[in-house]
């Protein structure tokens, strides 16, 4: 889980990447892309794909985003499509219907 809590804004994506010196380690982080007007902690998924195990330090910076600015803004927000992530708080599980 995210230490920030984010509200992004409508003319605006952000797509989160691993940094370099975890991945060299075999670690990945995955985020789905933050989509315009969502808001709340980030989920953060951490896969070790080495053979080796490895740790990860809390406050320590594991990965970073870019904001992307859009020429237009967007139609559909996830606001608008009242998305099931929206606000969330703590760790979330995926919710599958």
């Amino acid at each position: 889980l995210s230490l920030e809590y984010f509200r992004i804004p409508r003319e605006t994506i952000a797509i989160c990447l691993g940094k370099s010196t975890y991945a060299r380690c075999g670690i990945i982080i995955n985020v789905t892309p933050l989509e315009p007007e969502w808001e709340g902690y980030v989920t953060i998924e951490i896969s070790n794909t080495a053979p080796l195990s490895a740790k990860i330090y809390a406050n320590e910076g594991i990965a970073q985003l870019l904001f992307l600015g859009a020429s237009e803004i967007c139609e559909t927000s996830y606001a608008d499509k009242a998305g099931k992530y929206q606000a969330q708080k703590g760790i979330t599980l995926a919710k599958m219907e």
